[in-house]
């Protein structure tokens, strides 16, 4: 674009709408190295402040999205679901939840990440059995799928390059707690994930990162919409995370109750919130 990129961020700052081709053109430039970090944290400051409409927040995650490897996993027979929390305390749904929807006929391919802030990652918690490998090739995650169908994963560096970038001024300029960021970039990495159907449990309480059940009604329709644009099915629940879920805080003691819940024996609210998800998933 024959632009100055300062004019993009007085455009957003002043509260105007930013087009699919300058948006494309912001995370062309962050990703090429042909934008600064500088301004790029301009840009997020100004989100923040004046937000960003429906159209574009969806044209931001697409963008983010394509920035990097998008799984293909046409291989797979049946329909692919992703799940994804928004992160809190003593959060062990995927790990039973894959397990049991794999075996009711589901097909769970799923690439997670590591803890954020005071939340647990699922990778973390699978790396605290000895000799668990998480670092899976795309072919033996195919095959395991294929053969067992669910598999968990770490997800690859080259997935969704921009959000990285991303996240990582977000964090050092205060602008992690903005909706169309928050959704942009979850959404960004499912949509790159390459699954039909994406099912997200949006969490709000003193233990997750929305505060209030009114912001995390927000993100969830935020998030939603986002995944109708791009051509998914998406559906969203709401859950409350003001106490923990299970009775198990840390990620080796979160494995043994995820292997407690699939005994039968798992506390009764995280129980809940899994069979609730799974129910979606099987629909």
């Amino acid at each position: 674009m024959n632009r100055n990129f300062a004019e993009l961020i007085e455009q957003k700052k002043s509260g105007g709408e930013l087009s699919e081709e300058e948006i494309s053109w912001w995370i062309d430039g962050l990703v090429g190295g042909s934008i600064p970090d500088y301004q790029t944290s301009a840009m997020l400051m100004a989100i923040y402040f004046k937000g960003m409409n429906a159209h574009e927040t969806s044209w931001l995650t697409h963008c983010i999205s394509t920035s990097g490897d998008v799984i293909d996993l046409s291989s797979l027979k049946g329909v692919k679901c992703d799940k994804h929390s928004s992160g809190g305390v003593a959060d062990t749904v995927s790990i039973p939840l894959i397990a049991i929807a794999a075996s009711c006929g589901a097909v769970m391919p799923k690439m997670s990440g590591r803890g954020l802030g005071h939340s647990g990652g699922t990778i973390d918690k699978l790396e605290s059995i000895p000799g668990f490998d998480v670092n899976l090739t795309s072919l033996a995650f195919m095959e395991i799928v294929n053969r067992l169908g669910g598999a968990i994963m770490a997800q690859t560096g080259d997935v969704a390059v921009a959000d990285k970038k991303l996240y990582a001024l977000r964090d050092v300029t205060a602008t992690v707690d903005s909706v169309p960021l928050i959704a942009s970039s979850i959404m960004g990495k499912k949509l790159a994930s390459g699954a039909d159907v994406i099912v997200l449990d949006v969490k709000w309480g003193s233990g997750a990162f929305m505060s209030s059940e009114s912001e995390a009604i927000e993100l969830a329709k935020t998030m939603v919409g986002i995944g109708e644009d791009n051509g998914k099915t998406t559906v969203a629940y709401v859950t409350d995370m003001n106490e923990p879920l299970g009775n198990a805080v840390g990620n080796a003691l979160e494995i043994v109750e995820a292997v407690q819940v699939l005994k039968g024996h798992g506390p009764a609210k995280l129980v809940d919130v899994i069979l609730t998800l799974c129910d979606e998933i099987l629909m």
